[in-house]
């Protein structure tokens, strides 16, 4: 990662993919400061500070007169979950911080710095609109709870949060007070999430959401600088997880269940991926773990590729389109860890832009560790 950053101000390196991120970097800096206060009702705290949404899959009951309790209508997205924005901003506000600290990185542009910096310090820093570290009402089922674990997946992409701290590390904008700010804050949530009744809720969760809990905490752990937490988290989701949810054909039987299972089997997928590049940092190999009867990462992978590519039809549900190219970063990833460049090439036939997205490389992993 050095390197390229080196070779880009002499001249040396010119490539599709960073004009692509230069191009996503300056319309990044067309994104507003959001904020965890930019929604017109409070969560059941009366703490505006307090993160609070929607759970997407539920809805009033016809049955009743007012509706209540809601009723599970999996994969039916309730359009009511954007009267509560929370959720909606803070993705745009990681995604836009990300794609900013990134080309910083690389291109040292001092206002890439600058925007990346307003927009972390008012959502997550600055005492009068940041954003209290927990999501206790995340999720919350109308007339069932005012929130539960799986709200946790919200924060999913937590890893781009602190990858783009770790680049904006040293800049002119980013000062030291704000990296120990914005450590502390993912401290304090790490706690919450492994404390908080919502948080074991979610870590017990079989499916995808136990994968993407594991990606946050260890993502986490890593950054606040405690890798032992974050090792254990990995070296555990080879049984805990990959065991558990793969079979030995490479079915993953808890995401065929759903109504979209073609999307939460690739979903978890790369959650598992995730997982696996997070490893490296921790000297934990996930990449070739595999059971005695053959479950493993890559057997899962395999089994989609034929009904991504339309060679095989999809047997399960999945009641909207799935976007092929969600699945395109992973084909990427593989094609590195595996050796194997025929994932890369059916990663560009997929998707011909695949490669000239730099975020699906794993660069941003590297952050951990030069620092």
């Amino acid at each position: 990662m050095q390197e390229l950053r080196g070779e880009i101000p002499a001249g040396k390196l010119k490539d599709p993919a960073l004009e692509q991120l230069r191009k996503d970097a300056d319309a990044a800096l067309l994104q507003k400061s959001l904020s965890v206060l930019n929604k017109s009702m409070s969560p059941p705290s009366g703490d505006k500070h307090d993160y609070m949404s929607l759970a997407p899959y539920w809805w009033p009951d016809p049955n009743k007169r007012n509706g209540l309790p809601y009723i599970r209508r999996d994969g039916e997205t309730n359009p009511e979950i954007e009267q509560v924005p929370d959720h909606k901003n803070m993705d745009r506000v990681i995604s836009a911080t990300y794609t900013l600290a990134l080309a910083y990185y690389l291109f040292g542009e001092e206002a890439y710095d600058a925007h990346a910096t307003e927009l972390l310090r008012t959502w997550f820093l600055d005492p009068e609109t940041r954003m209290n570290p927990n999501l206790e009402f995340a999720q919350a089922v109308r007339g069932v709870n005012s929130g539960r674990g799986t709200g946790l997946i919200e924060t999913r992409d937590i890893y781009r949060l602190v990858d783009a701290a770790g680049l904006l590390r040293g800049s002119k904008s980013w000062t030291a007070a704000d990296q120990k700010g914005m450590e502390e804050w993912c401290a304090k949530f790490l706690d919450w999430m492994m404390r908080s009744q919502n948080g074991k809720d979610e870590a017990a969760a079989k499916n995808n959401h136990g994968s993407y809990y594991d990606v946050q905490v260890a993502s986490l752990a890593l950054f606040v600088g405690k890798p032992d937490i974050a090792r254990n988290v990995v070296q555990t989701a080879g049984e805990k997880r990959v065991a558990m949810q793969i079979e030995p054909d490479g079915r993953q039987p808890l995401e065929l269940e759903r109504t979209k299972a073609l999307g939460y089997s690739t979903m978890n997928l790369a959650g598992l991926f995730e997982l696996g590049l997070l490893g490296e940092n921790v000297g934990v190999d996930l990449w070739n773990f595999r059971t005695a009867d053959g479950r493993n990462i890559r057997k899962a992978l395999d089994y989609l590729v034929p009904f991504v590519t339309g060679e095989q039809k999809w047997p399960y549900q999945q009641i909207i389109e799935f976007k092929v190219a969600e699945i395109s970063p992973v084909l990427v990833v593989a094609a590195v860890k595996y050796k194997d460049r025929r994932y890369q090439d059916l990663a560009v036939k997929i998707d011909p832009t695949v490669l000239r997205r730099i975020d699906v490389f794993p660069f941003r992993w590297l952050v951990r560790t030069e620092h």
